[in-house]
């Protein structure tokens, strides 16, 4: 199999690059520079230099290629205009998909993301649950760009699959350093009540979603939510990275709404200004909104089975962040 991977260099990219070299399969990673996809090609993939804005770039890296998997996107990047959001997330999709269709690929599969959901309440999402409209940049555009996707599918003749991962974790990632870092040096402050519920898959099990995503023929004109076995709470999850980093889970609890009138105010006072806001309304949401997700669909018609338990993930991740002395 040959495979062509925008946002190849990205977290999830770089994991999903490497589980298909793995496999035996011909990789072609679209890289904006050079230098950042060292590592991928010493691995063994050929990278092709381009942006998803430049539709001349996408037709050279995916000619002869089977499957496109597009997971290239924007996410939450300090600084970034709506402006920019749209023209990757949105327009960069289009070109995507259309130079595809182009070519003649025989699969697609679009990488979107569990957050087009929103909050879910206290009932685990499944793929049929409502796409909410957000204020976020990032959501926005990414509702927007899995919207554009499916017409195009059907639209262009692509046999294309929609894949929506929850929070992915691993080895590599450090969106959790912090919360981590807190925890191990007793300094983590628990929002609100710490009984929203998370759903955090680990990377290895998200490449092998996606992997099936773009090879069983049950997935094709299918959305797959892909995420971990379990939803947790936030107490919960807490405490079981304290197990492992040697700290508590919280030092104390503080009501969520003055955090987040807080935070309403910085950002509508440093946004004239073009200042990054030192507290964000979405970081109080990490303690704010519940994230759980139904995966059955996935294990269903995929076969789809996360391999990673939790508290092994964890631990895992707790060593990865020890032994570079980040905690």
């Amino acid at each position: 199999m040959r495979a062509f991977v925008t946002g190849a260099t990205g977290f999830a990219g770089t994991y999903l690059c490497r589980a298909m070299l793995a496999r035996g399969w011909q990789v072609r990673a679209l890289a904006r520079s050079a230098g950042k996809a060292d590592d991928l090609r010493r691995a063994g993939a050929e990278v092709v230099t381009g942006d998803v804005r430049d539709a001349s770039s996408l037709l050279r890296g995916m000619e002869g290629v089977d499957v496109v998997f597009h997971l290239a996107a924007i996410f939450r990047e300090a600084g970034k205009s709506d402006a920019e959001y749209q023209a990757v997330n949105v327009e960069g999709t289009r070109n995507v998909v259309e130079a595809a269709a182009r070519v003649r690929v025989s699969r697609f599969v679009h990488c979107s993301t569990v957050g087009v959901h929103g909050d879910t309440g206290l009932a685990a999402a499944n793929e049929s649950s409502p796409l909410i409209e957000s204020e976020d940049s990032y959501n926005r555009t990414k509702v927007a760009g899995e919207r554009l996707a499916k017409d195009a599918f059907s639209r262009l003749g692509l046999a294309g699959t929609i894949v929506r991962p929850s929070a992915g974790y691993g080895p590599g990632e450090l969106r959790y350093l912090k919360l981590f870092r807190g925890i191990a040096r007793g300094r983590f402050v628990m929002i609100g009540s710490g009984e929203t519920w998370q759903n955090l898959a680990h990377i290895d099990d998200l490449c092998d979603g996606m992997i099936l995503a773009g090879t069983r023929s049950e997935a094709i004109g299918e959305t797959f939510i892909l995420g971990g076995a379990e939803n947790v709470t936030l107490a919960d999850l807490t405490t079981r990275i304290a197990r492992n980093v040697g700290g508590k889970p919280w030092r104390m609890k503080i009501p969520a709404w003055p955090v987040m009138s807080a935070a309403t105010a910085c950002e509508l006072v440093c946004k004239p200004f073009g200042i990054e806001p030192p507290l964000h309304r979405r970081r109080v949401g990490f303690f704010t909104v519940n994230r759980a997700f139904d995966i059955s669909k996935a294990r269903r018609v995929l076969g789809y089975q996360p391999r990673v338990q939790l508290d092994d993930g964890l631990r895992n991740l707790a060593e990865w962040y020890r032994a570079r002395g980040l905690l």
